[in-house]
């Protein structure tokens, strides 16, 4: 029993945003969508300079499905990040992920490479003004 804790416990834990308001803010920042998902980012600002590393926030709406399958496609996207994330994020921006109904049903090694291909598309994307 000891030993599954030991490996559950070792995986990368995925740090979270918790508030509406970095939500809010990650929305004004770069986009790119998938058939999965949609990325957004953000640079930290003066007053989240103290967090290390990047945030991840995840939104899977009721229109997606039941609650089942919504905690599904959000453990998946989350496991996409921990495997994507070392090599593709950086450490100055939160990102927020929207899921879509695709995310369920898609081959995990393809939804790891649309994500990766999503964190190199936003952090050469243009800064729009919204």
């Amino acid at each position: 029993m000891a030993r599954a804790t030991q490996a559950r416990g070792s995986a990368s834990r995925v740090t979270t945003l918790k508030r509406r308001s970095e939500y809010l803010r990650v929305r004004k920042g770069s986009r790119c969508a998938t058939a999965a998902f949609v990325l957004e980012a953000k640079a930290h600002d003066e007053s989240t300079r103290a967090a290390e590393g990047p945030r991840f926030g995840f939104t899977v709406t009721r229109q997606i499905g039941k609650a089942v399958e919504r905690n599904r496609i959000r453990r998946r996207l989350k496991a996409a990040v921990r495997d994507a994330a070392p090599n593709h994020a950086s450490g100055e921006f939160d990102y927020v992920l929207i899921a879509r109904r695709a995310a369920l049903t898609s081959q995990f090694a393809a939804l790891v490479g649309e994500l990766a291909r999503a964190f190199m598309r936003v952090h050469r994307a243009p800064k729009r003004v919204r």
